[in-house]
């Protein structure tokens, strides 16, 4: 082959390389059949926090009394799934005089962690999380909040997570491979979808949009706080949606179906399509409110408070609390 052929050849594999994987997703949320058929179409970003288990065996225990195989421990991956530690995913930062902690990274830095991770640009994702918690899927979210923030577009969420897959007899692997860098690039920085303490003060005071407190009610009504958050309560005005209610119990942490989530929220006094801040501790669960109102129930004037109660009251931002001496 000539020296000419040979650069062109180098050429094409390079760019073919540098291609993302490209799939037309159905929406936010993807089934475990959906995936199987479409494997080779996308990249999973499997998100979690215990990393040790992505290389790890998953455990099932037969019942004595079906002689059913139940799943008792997730570990392990899909094959060919690209490993997101959570622990990286947000970190601290300074607003004002304050130092914020688990916050959004900057944009470069984001992006750094991205292409560490192995994503090219235009790769499709679709992100899983172990799948056993409401924490878990609410990994999820805030993987796909922040990727979406920073410009990615064609991602979904496979409801359910990885516990999902394995009960259904999807292949698993244990084994690890050296990380190619990809060459993703943060294209935008979205503030639609962000609040900042500034946007959360003026809806109390002008109450023309709807807050969203998605923490446990014991927190929300000032019985117990986080140790980072430093005042009890919740931001006057909030309206409490527990997180909890966005998927079913441990074991089945899929995402609870639309026609459900309205009859909750309406009985929250929450309105599903009405302009809303949504906040939790630190803007984890409240990613999970603002996935479900904003990409699946259809309601794009949604945003997330990144520094939530932790930035709110590190502030000295006002808080209305519920509990009695």
């Amino acid at each position: 082959m000539k020296r000419s052929h040979l650069i062109l050849v180098s050429f094409m594999l390079m760019m073919v390389s540098s291609i993302g994987v490209s799939a037309t997703l159905p929406g936010a949320l993807v089934d475990v059949d959906w995936l199987k058929a479409n494997i080779d179409k996308v990249v999973i970003l499997d998100v979690r926090k215990d990393v040790k288990s992505y290389a790890a065996k998953p455990v099932f225990k037969k019942d004595k009394k079906t002689g059913k195989l139940k799943l008792v421990k997730v570990a392990g991956h899909i094959p060919g799934a690209k490993q997101v530690d959570y622990g990286k995913l947000r970190t601290k930062r300074k607003i004002g005089d304050n130092e914020i902690t688990k916050l959004l990274p900057a944009k470069k830095d984001f992006e750094k962690f991205i292409q560490s991770v192995g994503l090219n640009a235009g790769d499709s994702v679709v992100i899983v999380s172990k799948g056993m918690t409401n924490l878990d899927m609410t990994m999820s979210t805030r993987l796909y909040w922040s990727l979406k923030y920073f410009g990615q577009d064609n991602m979904a969420i496979l409801d359910g997570g990885m516990a999902q897959w394995l009960k259904s007899g999807g292949d698993v692997s244990s084994s690890v491979s050296k990380v190619k860098k990809g060459n993703w690039v943060a294209t935008a920085e979205r503030n639609e979808i962000l609040a900042t303490s500034n946007d959360v003060a003026k809806a109390v005071k002008d109450k023309n949009v709807q807050l969203i407190d998605t923490r446990p009610i014991s927190q929300y009504i000032g019985n117990y706080k986080k140790s980072y958050v430093y005042a009890d309560g919740h931001i006057p005005g909030a309206k409490n949606f527990p997180n909890e209610l966005l998927t079913g119990p441990n074991g089945k942490a899929k995402f609870t179906a639309v026609n459900k989530l309205q009859k909750i929220t309406s009985a929250l006094g929450i309105d599903a399509k009405a302009s809303s801040i949504t906040y939790c501790n630190s803007g984890h669960l409240a990613t999970g409110s603002w996935f479900l109102l904003s990409e699946v129930m259809g309601n794009k004037n949604v945003k997330m408070y990144d520094g939530s109660m932790h930035q709110w009251t590190k502030e000295k931002g006002e808080t209305s609390s519920m509990t009695m001496e």
